[in-house]
């Protein structure tokens, strides 16, 4: 009896982790990074892919341990998105954004601290030809597409993604943060001034709508994603 419960147990844990995954890799217009975590910061929870479930944690910037050992060149106009280590079943936004790195510092050394970050990518719900709701990347190994604005400033930057999953954010620190950040530097770009800015943390509060939240009662189109408006350039 104990053998079996003790078989179950292992099975249910090895079940959680496969429904759960990192952004291990960008992909800048087609071309991947040369490995896992070549300019992508190693995450936290590279072994047990578990998310970040409390949005005023400190690992809600970038969940890293480690700062990458390389830096991508990123043209501004580049179509972007990341690879996942797993399907990405959850249902919930993708969300990027962009902080440039201050005069002294680099990307292989910047915390990404204060207020710097602003959002260039959010997805939002919609229905399905079964009348299910769905959203962008949902059940895909590959997360949803985003755009470097053209008129971005040329620099470098640190590239961060979220998946918030809301399965069960029906209840406080319920949703869970899947997130990356990728050193960057952007060639090509403009003369735009990006914003607003925020600091991660200090955007999100656990009550914000977009985070707790019941899938089962709201209509898709009245879904909101946390954060700042996007900046599109």
């Amino acid at each position: 009896m104990f053998k079996m419960q003790f078989i179950t147990g292992l099975l249910i844990a090895a079940t959680a982790v496969q429904a759960h995954y990192t952004f291990p890799r960008l992909v800048v217009d087609g071309k991947s990074e040369q490995a896992d975590w070549w300019a992508t910061r190693k995450t936290k929870n590279a072994d047990s892919k578990q998310g970040v479930e409390n949005a005023a944690s400190p690992d809600i910037r970038c969940y890293s341990n480690q700062n990458a050992a390389n830096t991508i060149t990123v043209p501004a106009g580049a179509t972007i998105h990341y690879i996942s280590t797993q399907q990405v079943n959850h249902p919930g936004p993708t969300q990027y954004y962009l902080a440039k790195v201050p005069e002294g510092k680099s990307a292989s050394n910047w915390d990404g601290s204060g207020n710097v970050w602003f959002k260039i990518k959010t997805t939002t719900p919609t229905i399905d030809n079964n009348k299910q709701v769905t959203w962008p990347s949902q059940n895909d190994y590959v997360l949803t597409n985003a755009t470097i604005p053209a008129a971005t400033p040329d620099g470098e930057y640190l590239l961060r993604v979220e998946q918030i999953a809301l399965h069960l954010a029906n209840k406080p620190n319920g949703a869970q943060f899947y997130l990356a950040c990728t050193q960057i530097k952007i060639t090509g770009g403009g003369s735009g001034t990006p914003g607003p800015l925020v600091a991660l943390p200090g955007a999100y509060k656990s009550d914000d709508p977009g985070i707790l939240v019941n899938l089962g009662t709201i209509k898709p189109d009245s879904y909101v994603p946390p954060g700042p408006a996007v900046w599109s350039g």
